[in-house]
């Protein structure tokens, strides 16, 4: 199974004309994140016969240099943002390894989709393409892996994530929660919870290759 065949049946049944009008016009009049040739990254670098973690973000980032097609990451020399800065903190205090780079591109190719829900925004407007259609196309996305892999881990951190579980099938995969790593709630259980040693042991339970946190 590729990436290509799940991207044909999702828009076999869906018609995604109204969204892709849409961000023709977005695109050709407003300045929106990220570029095109980067909305579908997460995919490119993490091809679907290497998948082994999903990490489920929200919306890209909104401000310049920033978002680049992965949940979470940022382009190379872009500020780190808080949530990305907790997570790396999380990180060193889970496994011991310090990251410097506010990029996750080599976590994709280690086999870990980070896929935000939504896979546009406009500049400085948090949740702009809300409702125009990529939840839809991101829903299917979940639910194939769902349905066409076995043994991957979700984490799934926040309400927003965690309401995709009801797309996953539990019984053979792995679902990894805690609050968001956000400063508004990472105090409240986010710290302390493991989630990079925890995957890593349940793929390891499993006869799988683990992940490589560390920066290479």
């Amino acid at each position: 199974m590729e990436w290509s065949t799940i991207f044909h049946e999702i828009t076999t049944k869906h018609d995604f004309k109204a969204m892709h009008d849409f961000l023709e016009k977005e695109y050709t009049t407003q300045t929106v994140y990220p570029d095109r040739d980067n909305i579908y990254q997460a995919f490119d670098l993490t091809p679907f016969q290497d998948l082994k973690v999903v990490i489920l973000g929200q919306d890209p980032y909104h401000g310049p240099n920033q978002a680049h097609g992965l949940a979470f990451s940022v382009q190379p020399n872009a500020k780190f943002p808080p949530s990305l800065r907790n997570m790396y903190k999380e990180l060193e205090d889970d496994i011991g390894c310090k990251r410097t780079t506010p990029h996750l591109q080599d976590w994709a190719r280690e086999g870990v989709l980070l896929l935000n829900t939504v896979l546009t925004v406009r500049q400085g407007e948090a949740h702009s393409h809300r409702n125009i259609g990529w939840e839809t196309f991101t829903d299917e996305i979940i639910r194939a892996i769902s349905e066409y892999k076995s043994h991957v881990v979700f984490i799934l951190w926040g309400k927003p994530a965690q309401s995709k579980i009801k797309l996953i099938d539990t019984n053979k995969h792995h679902i990894i929660k805690s609050v968001h790593p956000s400063p508004l709630s990472a105090y409240r259980g986010f710290f302390g919870s493991k989630p990079y040693s925890k995957a890593n042991d349940y793929l390891a339970s499993q006869g799988l290759e683990t992940i490589s946190w560390c920066e290479k």
